[in-house]
């Protein structure tokens, strides 16, 4: 079945109504930014938002990670490692506390093993 333009647009239009009632749900501070996170078919990225300056604190993404680190695993598997590595950028600005925003994405797959990677690494959401 090939999918019409009019079909993509109104699915964008979904995805962009979940966002937003996720994110009406939440506000980042300094001492409690939003942890944000984005997926795309390959990449997954990761950032703490202080949302009253608007500043992003510290980010994270598969592109930071070693070659030897991303070499023969799964997207779940570099998910978990880029939330551990945002934890230890996250401990650089002295943040502990978080308020995880899922975006538009249900919590299972990659989005729950980012959240499980910062987890491990010390963050409290």
């Amino acid at each position: 079945m090939q999918k019409t333009k009019a079909f993509l647009k109104h699915r964008a239009k979904q995805r962009t109504k979940r966002q937003r009632r996720v994110r009406a749900k939440m506000h980042g501070t300094i001492a409690k930014p939003r942890f944000s996170a984005f997926r795309s078919n390959q990449h997954i990225y990761a950032q703490l938002i202080d949302d009253d300056k608007g500043y992003t604190l510290a980010t994270a993404s598969d592109s930071h990670l070693d070659e030897k680190q991303r070499s023969k695993k799964t997207k779940t598997e570099i998910a978990f490692l880029v939330g551990q590595l945002l934890a230890e950028n996250a401990k650089l600005q002295k943040v502990k506390l978080v308020i995880f925003d899922r975006g538009a994405y249900k919590y299972h797959g990659r989005i729950k093993a980012l959240a499980d990677g910062a987890r491990e690494g010390g963050l409290i959401f």
